[in-house]
């Protein structure tokens, strides 16, 4: 007796349906997120101040979906609830914020018209040095908290920058680039003068050419007699 085995082949294209409304969930959340509020302290969110200068402390907001009561908040050292320096709301896009201070120096210098909630501070001290964070919270995104960090050292004087040796390699640089466009230069002009030079050869070559056979046609001509006619 014969047996015949079957074989089930899964067909080609097809998806189950929990693997496709996975993908659709994560493909949603993916958009959500890239349109979710974002805190910006700056490419560079690091600043060495000497002490007793004033010093901005840069934060801006930016959201695709749009601000409806925005909180907003800076901290310093943010494990110190006691460290709040200025909170703030605002209540849309066309509503300049309402803030609160709660430490002297401080000074908010923000507005919704750069979507700006940066704080100046006055008369920095040593103990000013540390990591600040501009917290924020969109309503519209159900409650999410956002923040980005600022650190702030601060010294006695600034670094004096070495350039020496950044002087010494532009220095070899130019001095490279420019001898290459003087040989450049004398290059074009060598080919100038080689190619005028030709220029005069050839004109005197077909200058003596010319006088050359015309001396030729001269010498070798030879004269008609004149035929004296006869008297009848």
């Amino acid at each position: 007796m014969e047996t015949r085995s079957t074989v089930i082949r899964p067909l080609h294209g097809y998806h189950p349906p929990h693997l496709r409304t996975s993908l659709l969930l994560a493909l949603l959340l993916g958009v959500w997120y890239s349109q979710a509020l974002e805190m910006i302290t700056g490419k560079i969110p690091y600043l060495e101040a000497v002490n007793g200068s004033t010093v901005l402390l840069p934060c801006k907001y930016a959201s695709c979906v749009g601000i409806e009561d925005l909180y907003f908040r800076w901290s310093f050292n943010d494990t110190d609830p006691s460290n709040k320096l200025c909170d703030g709301k605002i209540k849309d896009e066309h509503t300049e914020p309402k803030t609160t201070v709660y430490k002297d120096r401080v000074e908010f210098v923000g507005s919704t018209v750069d979507q700006n909630v940066s704080v100046l501070l006055w008369n920095i001290t040593f103990e000013d040095g540390g990591v600040y964070t501009c917290y924020g919270k969109n309503i519209k995104e159900k409650g999410r908290n956002h923040n980005a960090t600022f650190t702030l050292v601060v010294v006695d004087q600034l670094k004096v920058v070495d350039n020496t040796l950044t002087l010494i390699i532009a220095s070899c640089v130019g001095g490279a680039i420019g001898l290459l466009m003087c040989y450049v230069l004398l290059k074009n002009f060598t080919l100038w003068m080689i190619a005028k030079m030709e220029e005069r050869n050839k004109e005197c070559l077909v200058t003596s050419s010319g006088i050359d056979n015309t001396e030729n046609g001269l010498s070798g001509s030879k004269s008609t007699p004149k035929v004296t006619p006869k008297k009848a």
